[in-house]
């Protein structure tokens, strides 16, 4: 049986498809298995570090603003209008100047009224120790005509009885005399007693009457204090701070009228996040830098509490402050944690949270980088402590490289 054969034609051309066919599979496979080219990065952009042994610092940095050390509230005492303001924030007052003046007509009269009464409670004072002084004479006289009836009624007791023994007068007579003498001496007893009584007395009542004499007295010194007060004066040298008020405005008691602070006496007031504040305690240095000098100073409190997330730490400044500082002023404070010796460190890495960070290391060529992962331990404000990952001498780059966070090499341009 014959076999029907395919053109010579056609044969080579199925053989050229397949091999076609072969090439472009064997290129494919080629390119896949080829290392994927290294994204480039300007080396411009970058922040490169170098890993250290040696003492790192720990400082926490906070901003923050410098406040009055000694503020004086001034509040007022009693209610009034605002009549006069001879001074504005900003002055420098000495101890007793005027600061402003009120008025209030029904605080005048009271004070009148304070007055009519202590002339009243004085004059019911004199009027007493007159009287009393009176009673007192009366009863002395009482008591001298006692003594008198008593001695008379005495001898005559005393001849009767004599005459009595010899018989000369009645036993009636005699018995008679000697009950009027006894009569007389009791009524001089109490006479006597009725004038110690009446001692007792008036000190008491002259007492309570001084009493109320010092009380309307006290009275009489609170008003006339309160319409002292409507004339509102320094308490001791300072610079007006705040005087919230103008020029016929009514206050209440107990309104702040006016700061007062003294001048050159200031502090820093920072606002330290609260994820860093665990480790800022009293005593700590601090640097504050307020943008024309940097003054030194310590912690002195800490806030226990948090509010909008920053816990308020006081530093109170050593030395002259810088020129230009006044309160309000704002500034930035440098606290100062601890010191860590011989420890490999690096500068912090823009994204450093948590115990690791995969951080690109520069390759001894200088050209290229790639991605190592690094523990971390302690952390500040421009370093961080390296536990793994590192040695002494790499270059690691800590610029943050969020957008290549799938690449694990670079190329430096």
């Amino acid at each position: 049986m014959d076999i029907p054969r395919l053109p010579q034609k056609k044969r080579g051309r199925y053989v050229a498809i397949g091999a076609g066919v072969a090439t472009l599979v064997l290129i494919g496979v080629l390119v896949a298995s080829m290392p994927t080219a290294a994204p480039g990065v300007d080396r411009a952009t970058l922040i490169i570090d170098s890993v250290q042994r040696g003492t790192m610092v720990r400082e926490v940095r906070a901003p923050g603003t410098l406040v009055p050390e000694h503020v004086r509230l001034i509040s007022a005492l009693t209610a009034g209008r605002i009549e006069r303001l001879p001074v504005r924030p900003g002055a420098t007052v000495a101890s007793g100047a005027d600061l402003l003046e009120m008025s209030n007509p029904d605080v005048q009269l009271e004070a009148l009224e304070a007055g009519r009464q202590v002339t009243a409670a004085e004059g019911a004072l004199v009027n007493l120790e007159t009287a009393l002084a009176t009673q007192r004479l009366t009863q002395q006289a009482a008591i001298a005509s006692a003594r008198a009836a008593s001695s008379d009624a005495s001898r005559q007791a005393t001849m009767l009885t004599s005459l009595g023994k010899q018989r000369l007068v009645s036993l009636n007579e005699m018995a008679q005399a000697n009950e009027r003498a006894t009569e007389q001496s009791a009524k001089l007893d109490a006479e006597r007693a009725r004038l110690q009584v009446m001692d007792g007395s008036m000190a008491r009542q002259i007492a309570l009457q001084r009493s109320e004499v010092q009380r309307a007295r006290s009275i009489a010194e609170f008003q006339a204090a309160r319409v002292a007060s409507m004339r509102v004066r320094a308490p001791e040298d300072g610079v007006l701070q705040t005087l919230p008020l103008e020029l016929g405005q009514w206050v209440v008691p107990g309104q702040v009228l006016a700061t007062l602070a003294q001048p050159g006496r200031l502090k820093a007031v920072l606002r330290v996040p609260e994820t860093q504040a665990r480790d800022v305690v009293p005593g700590q240095e601090v640097a504050v830098d307020t943008r024309n000098g940097i003054a030194k100073g310590r912690v002195v409190r800490v806030d226990p509490t948090v509010q909008n997330g920053t816990v308020t730490v006081e530093v109170a400044l050593d030395g002259p402050l810088p020129r230009g500082a006044r309160a309000d002023l704002s500034v930035d404070g440098t606290i100062e944690i601890e010191r860590l010796p011989d420890v490999l460190h690096v500068g912090r890495p823009a994204i450093a949270q948590g115990e690791s960070v995969d951080l690109f290391k520069l390759e001894p060529d200088g050209k290229h980088a790639t991605r190592v992962r690094v523990k971390l331990g302690r952390t500040s404000v421009n370093a961080v402590q390296v536990l793994q990952g590192l040695r002494v001498g790499d270059r690691v780059i800590i610029s943050d490289m969020t957008q290549l966070e799938n690449v694990a090499r670079i190329k430096l341009q």
